[in-house]
């Protein structure tokens, strides 16, 4: 499945980072590989959740003031990310792809989204994107490159 290798691409792309490269700013927008995975984890959330199935549990923190970044640690972050990634699986285990969102988006995006497949596409689009901005970061941090699962 095209997403599941999108999701395995960011966890590769930072794996073997310590907490001071995953948590310090590299770029002028100051976010960190560690808030764009919990970015990413909110974003499972979001339309899986929220969107496809209507609702979602309180998440276990407040929201926080700084985007793409957090104060949390990697083990949470990775557990989050990853949990909502099950979760998600779940939804789509138990949907047709034609299946209409119970939620709404806010427009424009959320006049797109018509199905469960259209959740599908964006969130392989959302993951990938982030993919990029994940190895363009770590070829800062140790110049590694071409990094994700083959």
């Amino acid at each position: 499945m095209f997403l599941e290798a999108q999701r395995a691409s960011v966890l590769a792309i930072i794996e073997g980072l310590d907490d001071e490269a995953l948590t310090t700013p590299l770029l002028p927008s100051k976010w960190t590989p560690l808030g764009l995975v919990e970015h990413l984890g909110y974003a499972e959330r979001h339309w899986f959740q929220e969107i496809a199935c209507g609702s979602a549990e309180p998440l276990p923190w407040p929201d926080d003031d700084v985007p793409l970044t957090t104060p949390r640690p990697p083990s949470k972050v990775f557990a989050f990310y990853r949990d909502q990634c099950e979760r998600s699986n779940a939804v789509l285990a138990s949907m047709p792809l034609s299946t209409p969102p119970r939620g709404r988006h806010p427009s424009p995006l959320g006049d797109e989204i018509t199905d469960l497949r259209r959740i599908v596409l964006h969130m392989i689009e959302e993951t990938a994107r982030h993919a990029g901005h994940l190895d363009i970061v770590r070829e800062l941090i140790d110049g590694k490159t071409g990094l994700g699962p083959r």
